[in-house]
């Protein structure tokens, strides 16, 4: 293995696992539950991204071409991890899970959880023609 593949796949592997690090002590250091669920989402994604990218060398350098195992592992944690904090985030706003005291927009936060799931208008016409008939 050449000195300059082992460099990168070094600094990737650094990179990934201080991201991941960094994420870790997020998690446990922040105090409000949307807050904390940046930390795994952005920080994590991208350590986790630096590792699998020193995989990816790593394979590329051993094998002599590429394999796509890690570009879809990759793929599939950059699409899933926000979407999976979209939902915890929005289970914990409908279940009023108390955010901090600093928190700003206070008025947006009460605005939201108020809101209630769009309505189609004509089934609404509908619905009155057949309470209306009966």
């Amino acid at each position: 293995m050449s000195f300059a593949a082992e460099l990168v796949i070094s600094l990737l592997l650094l990179l990934g696992g201080l991201f991941i690090l960094i994420g870790s002590f997020g998690l446990l250091r922040l105090k409000d539950l949307y807050v904390r669920l940046h930390a795994p989402t952005k920080a994590t994604t991208l350590g986790l991204g630096g590792v699998l990218g020193g995989s990816m060398v790593y394979m590329f350098d051993l094998q002599g071409y590429a394999t796509i195992k890690e570009i879809l592992i990759t793929v599939f944690l950059v699409i899933t991890a926000p979407v999976t904090a979209h939902i915890l985030a929005k289970v914990a706003m409908h279940h009023q899970v108390k955010t901090m005291g600093r928190t700003r927009n206070d008025e947006l936060v009460k605005r939201a959880r108020e809101q209630l799931p769009p309505h189609d208008d004509d089934e609404q016409e509908e619905d009155a023609k057949d309470k209306s008939n009966s």
